[in-house]
């Protein structure tokens, strides 16, 4: 039997120094990883066992084993589950997340805290062995292969692997830690089990150690041959909700995520009718460092009556909700069931849709909470009530911060809940530069004779805040929601009207206060154009290939102009976006607003042989405002320095 050597994938060796020098805040984890690989393992077994139970190999029993040995300082955790065959060792112990080494090395801090929660989402769960262990060695067999074709996959963690072919009668897998001289502490029973106890009680797989016994001769504990179970073994969504404590739901999100910190709000429901399913769905607090890529499979786990199916079932949620973490577990739907069929299925709409629906409750339930009571509402709460509502406040703000952008997509995804999710959305405003204010809360705020919902898109919340189009709102006294996501601009082309009160974008189209301008102000604007026509006529010439239009504006009141596009059209900010990520975008030419009150403006009637310079100049200070920049920079330059001089 040959040795052979491989090197590690390039940039593990630096993975591996910094698990070592405790990348882990808390060493204990490596135990519950590995445990979580060992089930993923049987979980493996028993999905491909539906199609060829000889899998099986006369040992249909699936378990997971923990075992020491104190004289030679090893720690071993065994499963009969689908075991490796030498290349797939080869393949997923040499390499981290296969495909996200690079981006997993970015993302390191140097804050154990926050690097520890990247572990599992890049899928390097196995070498937080290192934690503890100065070598690591590996013993496994696939199901299926003859005993000769056992593999044994040994590394001390400093760059390289070996591998030999080995006679395993067991399939499945056995992971030894050679424990360092200062992480002997694990060579204790008592402190195992605990461990097991707080991270993978919930593992549905007997957890088996062997009982200890004092011996009085030896004067201390002795392993016996004899096996103990040391876990519930029972899935944590199969148990009666009265029986699950908070802290228990809180440390099976944490295996199942693989994150350190506790989620915002579960939801655990078993679902009867046409379709019967138990779910158990959780609001992470943390949002992945993946959440804008939605190549990336996400989703729920899904289970068929307790059997393991796959990881990321994608159908199970609607795309803008790739965040939610959780477990479906179906009643119904085959236990063959594939991603073509989970398509097509009847069963697995109504699921999604349910999903859909408790994830948006729990969402307004944390939003209903965000803001503690005030005066006699909140002196009527018990002590108890009081507690929940301290702990609950922000909660949703907090969700917000993480995931809001992505939970707009839902407003061009989801019909069916668009009116559900308008509600929970929040933005920043012009009185509030904190991102709280809903569209019920801007409602409420409204002037009498207030007929519009007024927005301003920007690529900042400085842009949108200084943008010219505000000036006759502030003067006015009118709130304008600022929204600076870059899905914005195509989220709110799904949503018209809120309750009833259409969404105006104040750069678009002419402006309308309706009864918030007075008959004097409209008749001086009307007198202004007039006036100001052969000014005009004369702009549009100058400016016909860059601008759609020229005319009088009534809602600047210190800017010279500023540019906007006609209702249903593409706005320059959205154009721009569309451009910067790649794809086509239609030419727009907007329209430029002159305010004839303005000293520049007032300058344009006697300009002479200057004027196709102001009108210039004009125009691409009206789009430096709006975040663009002009198409001749140096133009720009050489005009505004000419009239300076």
């Amino acid at each position: 039997m040959s040795k052979h050597t491989h090197a590690f994938q390039a940039e593990v060796a630096r993975l591996l120094h910094l698990v070592t020098h405790s990348l882990y805040s808390n060493p204990d984890i490596f135990l519950r990883e590995l445990i979580s690989n060992a089930s993923d393992a049987c979980d493996k077994l028993r999905f491909e066992a539906l199609a060829d139970a000889s899998l099986y190999e006369d040992a249909p029993n699936l378990e997971i084993r923990v075992t020491f040995d104190k004289a030679a300082k090893t720690l071993t955790i065994t499963d009969n589950g689908i075991g490796m065959s030498e290349a797939e060792a080869i393949e997923h112990l040499g390499t981290i997340a296969k495909s996200g080494t690079r981006d997993f090395l970015q993302r390191l801090s140097g804050d154990q805290q926050k690097d520890a929660q990247l572990i599992g989402q890049f899928g390097v769960g196995f070498y937080s062995g290192f934690i503890v262990a100065d070598r690591i060695t590996v013993e496994s067999r696939r199901a299926g292969l003859p005993p000769e074709q056992g593999v044994r996959w040994s590394s001390d963690g400093t760059g390289a692997f070996e591998t030999e072919t080995i006679t395993r009668a067991a399939r499945g897998t056995s992971v030894i830690l050679h424990l360092r001289d200062d992480k002997t502490e694990y060579l204790n029973r008592w402190k195992l089990k605990s461990i097991i106890g707080k991270y993978s009680d919930h593992i549905s797989l007997p957890i088996l150690m062997p009982k200890e016994q004092w011996d009085k001769d030896k004067g201390e504990y002795v392993l016996l041959e004899e096996w103990e179970q040391v876990n519930a073994a029972s899935a944590v969504w199969t148990r009666p909700k009265k029986d699950i404590t908070d802290e228990q739901y809180i440390e099976f999100y944490k295996n199942l995520a693989h994150d350190d910190e506790a989620p915002l709000a579960w939801a655990h429901h078993r679902v009867e009718g046409s379709t019967e399913y138990t779910q158990l769905l959780y609001i992470p607090a943390k949002a992945p460092y993946d959440l804008w890529n939605r190549d990336k499979k996400a989703g729920v786990k899904l289970y068929v009556k307790r059997v393991f199916i796959m990881d990321d079932a994608e159908s199970l949620m609607p795309l803008y909700l790739r965040w939610v973490k959780g477990v479906v577990d179906s009643a119904d739907l085959p236990l063959n069931v594939s991603r073509e069929l989970l398509q097509e299925s009847r069963d697995v709409k109504a699921i999604r849709d349910g999903n859909t629906r408790r994830v948006l409750s729990m969402l307004e339930e944390l939003a209903a909470r965000d803001r503690l009571p005030e005066g006699e509402a909140w002196e009527q709460l018990s002590d108890e009530e009081k507690a929940r509502a301290q702990a609950d406040a922000g909660k949703y703000t907090r969700f917000w911060a993480e995931f809001g952008a992505v939970l707009k997509e839902g407003l061009g995804e989801d019909f069916a809940n668009r009116e559900r999710i308008a509600k929970l959305l929040r933005f920043a405003s012009t009185v509030s530069d904190a991102p709280t204010v809903s569209l019920a809360d801007y409602k409420a705020r409204m002037k009498p004779g207030q007929k519009a919902i007024y927005y301003r898109t920007a690529k900042t919340l400085a842009a949108a805040k200084h943008s010219p189009q505000l000036e006759v709102f502030r003067r006015k006294g009118i709130e304008v929601l600022l929204m600076t996501d870059r899905v914005d601009e195509w989220a709110l082309s799904f949503l018209h009207e809120f309750d009833g009160t259409p969404l105006q974008s104040v750069a678009k189209g002419a402006v309308d206060l309706g009864e918030l301008q007075d008959e004097a102000e409209k008749k001086a604007a009307e007198e202004a154009a007039e006036a100001f026509k052969p000014v005009l006529e004369r702009l549009r010439a100058t400016l016909k290939d860059r601008a759609k239009d020229v005319r009088v504006t009534s809602r600047l009141v210190e800017s010279p102009a500023c540019l906007v596009v006609d209702d249903g059209e593409y706005s320059l900010q959205l154009a721009r976006l569309l451009k910067a990520a790649g794809q086509k975008a239609p030419e727009v030419k907007p329209i430029l607003e002159v305010n004839p009150e303005h000293a520049l403006v007032k300058k344009l009637a006697d300009a002479g042989e200057r004027f196709d310079d102001y009108a210039q100049i004009l125009f691409d200070q009206a789009l430096l405002a709006e975040g663009g920049l002009p198409e001749d920079p140096a133009g720009y330059v050489r005009r505004v320095t000419a009239l300076l001089v």
